[in-house]
């Protein structure tokens, strides 16, 4: 059935993890995972695979099916989303197929000039996404599933509506398979710390006396943690081990050749739709009590958290400062700022800005003005980025980079890859980290990033969820 110009078929409730499980054959899965908040920001899960087409930016220069163009890579990508411009119908899943992909934290270097940036390695693009004519949808809400397809890149509108009808029944196909087999991971707790401890707590403290010395107010600084992973693990199997343990509104699954991602990220970047703009910064953490009486009191603690209202309220300044720059005057509002919101491991303070998008702008300058995010960068941004590269002499890849959608209508939603998992030759990495203030402690920042990185820890120790 044709709704407008996109093909809609609904069919029976699928759970999206099996969708794509039985579509992970196929190039450039993608998996949008969400339904921890179904009422809320997490009501859709979205899955993609063969694309049309695949856009990447390698050191800097942009690629659109292997084919180098020598231009801005963001002018190349706006010119290649307006090429497929599609309306789309109020009555369905906001995204009806587009773009589905990343930005490496690097990345930021093609925006601003950051004084000793550290380059992406050589098989991490700065920007990978594919081009998604047809997709499937889970409305957890409702629990209903649907099968969305525009029947791009054919441009005569005939045979456009062909490929739409011939690639819902591609995908409708795929999807009545037989699931796969699903085996265990073996147990993964051998992991390399690439800072000692003495060594974080030093770049803390140093963080803290160019605070005091005014070089700035706030930087997050992270380590990295890696481990050499056997022939023939399942990265989608950590994940779902990973999801069981703790389900969260901006989870996503990609396996983009030889590069897999694992993100069960809680924090939204920015979303755009019809002119409207959210971010959701993230700026303070506490674990969960083992007793309701012990989570209370750490939920208490945190709220009333000088330190970490401090730390959170400067990064609404920030991203107010960001928005202002692609939004109509007066627009910018702040309707929570430091609201508490708990998440399976961790409590967290977040805050909400919102914006208009002023009429001369699109999606690709949103992003623009407000990557990365200020919240895994700090402030002032630039001069925090420079000294991040400094402290930590490592390139961080989609760790603080952002993951998500960016439909075909212009609407977008993005989140922070914060708590992501990158899988390449036989090896897995992730980081963990935290916002450095004056009011920082050394000591408790490292142990921050340990409570942050236990959640990972703990999946690669579990076959398939099952807590030990």
């Amino acid at each position: 059935m044709a709704i407008g110009p996109i093909h809609v078929r609904e069919i029976l409730p699928c759970e999206p993890l099996e969708v794509a499980r039985k579509l992970e054959p196929y190039a450039h899965l993608a998996f949008l995972d969400s339904g921890k908040d179904p009422h809320g920001l997490g009501r859709y899960s979205y899955i993609g695979a063969d694309p049309f087409g695949v856009f990447r930016v390698i050191n800097g220069v942009a690629y659109w099916n292997e084919d180098a163009l020598e231009a801005d890579p963001f002018e190349v990508l706006r010119a290649i989303l307006k090429r497929y411009e599609l309306p789309t119908h109020p009555d369905l899943p906001p995204f009806q197929t587009g773009a589905i992909g990343f930005l490496s934290y690097e990345a930021a270097r093609l925006i601003e000039t950051v004084p000793g940036m550290i380059r992406p390695d050589a098989d991490m693009p700065d920007l990978a996404f594919g081009f998604y004519d047809v997709i499937f949808a889970h409305d957890h809400a409702e629990n209903r599933s649907f099968i969305l397809s525009s029947g791009w890149p054919d441009q005569d509108v005939a045979r456009r509506e062909k490929r739409a009808e011939a690639r819902t029944l591609w995908l409708l196909n795929a999807i009545n398979n037989p699931s796969p087999q699903a085996s265990d991971n073996p147990a993964i707790e051998d992991w390399h710390f690439d800072m000692d401890r003495a060594r974080f707590e030093r770049s803390v403290a140093d963080t803290i006396e160019r605070i005091l010395n005014g070089d700035l107010f706030q930087a997050n600084l992270a380590q990295r943690f890696v481990a050499s992973l056997p022939d023939h693990f399942d990265p989608m199997g950590f994940y779902a081990t990973l999801r069981s343990m703790s389900p969260s509104t901006f989870g996503a699954y990609l396996s983009f050749g030889d590069l897999q991602l694992a993100s069960n990220s809680p924090e939204r970047f920015l979303t755009l739709k019809e002119r409207h703009i959210e971010a959701r910064p993230i700026k303070g953490t506490a674990p969960r009590g083992k007793t309701p009486i012990e989570d209370e009191a750490l939920a208490t603690a945190l709220k009333d958290s000088m330190k970490d209202r401090a730390e959170n309220t400067m990064i609404v300044d920030l991203l107010r400062n960001d928005l202002s720059r692609v939004a109509e005057k007066f627009s910018v509002k702040v309707p929570v700022l430091c609201g508490l919101e708990t998440y399976a491991s961790m409590h967290h303070l977040v805050s909400v800005v919102e914006a208009t998008l002023a009429e001369q702008c699109d999606g690709v300058d949103l992003i623009k003005a407000a990557f990365p995010c200020g919240s895994i960068s700090g402030a002032p941004k630039i001069k925090a980025m420079e000294i991040i590269s400094e402290v930590e002499g490592l390139p961080r890849g989609v760790y603080c980079g952002s993951i998500g959608y960016i439909g075909f209508d212009g609407a977008m939603d993005l989140s922070v890859a914060i708590r992501t998992v990158t899988f390449r030759a036989n090896q897995a990495s992730f980081h963990a980290g935290g916002g450095i203030t004056a009011l920082s402690n050394p000591s408790e920042e490292y142990q921050e990033t340990l409570v942050k990185a236990e959640r990972i820890f703990r999946a690669f120790r579990l076959p398939r969820g099952e807590e030990q």
